[in-house]
């Protein structure tokens, strides 16, 4: 897996309701991702982000969900999750570019998208503080700059929801659900907040702080540890698997490979030609893959009216959402 930190309603608009995990999920992300974050990386974060988000990554990452339901951000809807027609019930996941996002208007193509406007020169400040409210990726293209942003950081965190991978009915929305005796909720929330909230409530102080806190612990020393740098086994956004072998050769210490990834994308962002030339991915591809597989094996394998934030459910799900 690429993502350290991926926690790790009813239907008015089919798009407009998905939301990945909520605004606890998200802000946990966001403060995990702050604790890794390389010194001028933190440094520019923290300077570029004003008090509104406390300086941080974890108050500015539910910002992508909280402007899509506005008329000047509904165009980006779409982009938070791929409608994955695959069969979870019959045991058959999957998720395939060509057939799910033949349009290029899902999540998979806007990880490598937008991504490779972060490193592209010639941004303003403000247009720069617009691209870290989406976390890093904005290109003033037009007269409303805020309209060609988009959050990698937000979109890292959904492409680890499983039903953000997902098409059956609506990805969880049309599904009716139980949780904490709540009976009026679905699938897609019980994922998105239920689980999410009552864990952190029973195991981590209930604050999505102290959440980031405790994982980042287990991935630094506790059970995330021995796994957490084959995390890094794809890691690029923006290229096929099979054109690492083209890239200059780095030394092989830690962190080699990332570096290797980040110099090729700094390079093809500032080519316009080659920025625009993006073709389907494989990291993308390979993120999904992994989420979707636990539609399969964990999301769907409940029984109606059971509750899902309870008993054997919760008990196998928690650990697939700290994933």
């Amino acid at each position: 897996m690429a993502r350290l930190a991926i926690l790790s309603t009813g239907v008015l608009s089919a798009a407009l309701s998905v939301r990945a995990w909520g605004n606890l999920g998200h802000e946990t992300i966001g403060f995990v991702a702050q604790q890794f974050l390389a010194p001028k990386a933190l440094t520019f974060v923290q300077s570029t982000l004003n008090s509104t988000w406390n300086f941080s990554l974890g108050p500015a990452a539910i910002w992508a969900d909280q402007v899509k339901s506005e008329t000047a951000f509904k165009w980006s809807a779409d982009l938070h999750f791929v409608d994955a027609q695959d069969s979870p019930l019959t045991g058959e996941c999957s998720v395939d570019e060509q057939r799910d996002c033949a349009d290029q208007d899902c999540i998979l193509a806007a990880i490598a998208n937008y991504t490779t406007r972060v490193v592209q020169k010639g941004l303003a400040k403000e247009q720069t503080l617009e691209a870290l409210l989406f976390l890093g990726l904005c290109q003033p293209v037009s007269q409303n700059p805020r309209a060609d942003c988009l959050s990698t950081d937000h979109f890292l965190g959904d492409i680890g929801q499983p039903l953000h991978v997902e098409a059956l009915e609506v990805g969880g929305n049309d599904i009716s659900a139980k949780c904490s005796g709540e009976s009026s909720t679905n699938l897609h929330a019980v994922w998105d907040t239920g689980m999410v909230t009552k864990h952190i409530d029973q195991a981590h102080g209930g604050t999505p702080q102290q959440y980031a806190a405790d994982l980042v612990a287990e991935i630094q020393t506790g059970a995330f540890a021995a796994v957490a740098a084959s995390w890094l086994a794809c890691s690029s956004t923006t290229e096929p698997l099979s054109a690492r072998a083209a890239e200059p050769d780095f030394d092989s210490g830690p962190g080699a490979q990332l570096e290797r990834e980040l110099t090729a994308l700094a390079r093809r962002a500032n080519d316009a030609t080659a920025a625009a030339a993006i073709t389907p991915l494989e990291c993308p591809i390979v993120w999904a893959r992994e989420s979707n597989a636990f539609d399969c094996t964990v999301v769907f394998n409940f029984t109606t009216g059971e509750d899902l934030c309870s008993g054997t459910y919760f008990d196998n799900a928690v650990p697939v959402a700290q994933l």
